[in-house]
């Protein structure tokens, strides 16, 4: 029962975060610790340390809720392209293999070679142009209100 009022309250501030279309600062105050890699022979290089960013929990449970809704919102009005499986929950990589080889299998039998590149693409985020992203989500047909709730939350 007690968890089940604590989600609730959860999902009333993210509510609100929506509504209000704002981000609390708290929730974007962070945390830096270094920890000492075990076993090196030297600590004369940043190499020899794990650097570690701790965000307050409750924010990131807050994103948790928003990220399902905007999953869900995506999802049901299909805007989501079928080779971005890698987005959504319970996909799994073998549906992106598939996903993979039949496009290379369509291809090759339209006689055209074919080419896959890979790359991490979290250090793309932290670089993406805000306003790019909002005139996407407006494009996309997001609520009014989602589009001002990130614009909030993208600012440092």
């Amino acid at each position: 029962m007690k968890d089940t009022m604590y989600l609730k309250k959860i999902i009333d501030i993210a509510d609100a975060c929506f509504e209000l279309g704002y981000w609390p600062l708290h929730f974007k105050t962070l945390t830096s610790i270094i920890i000492l890699k075990p076993n090196k022979e030297s600590y004369n290089s940043p190499k020899s340390f794990r650097f570690m960013v701790l965000l307050n929990t409750i924010g990131k449970l807050i994103e948790k809720v928003i990220g399902e809704r905007l999953q869900f919102y995506l999802i049901s009005n299909d805007s989501i392209h079928p080779s971005q499986l890698g987005i959504l929950k319970q996909q799994l990589m073998i549906d992106v293999e598939v996903t993979l080889i039949h496009f290379i299998y369509s291809e090759w039998v339209k006689n055209v070679n074919t080419s896959t590149l890979a790359f991490d693409i979290a250090q793309f985020f932290p670089s993406l142009n805000n306003q790019l992203l909002l005139r996407i989500f407006d494009k996309a047909g997001f609520y009014f209100k989602v589009s001002r709730f990130f614009e909030n939350y993208l600012v440092k």
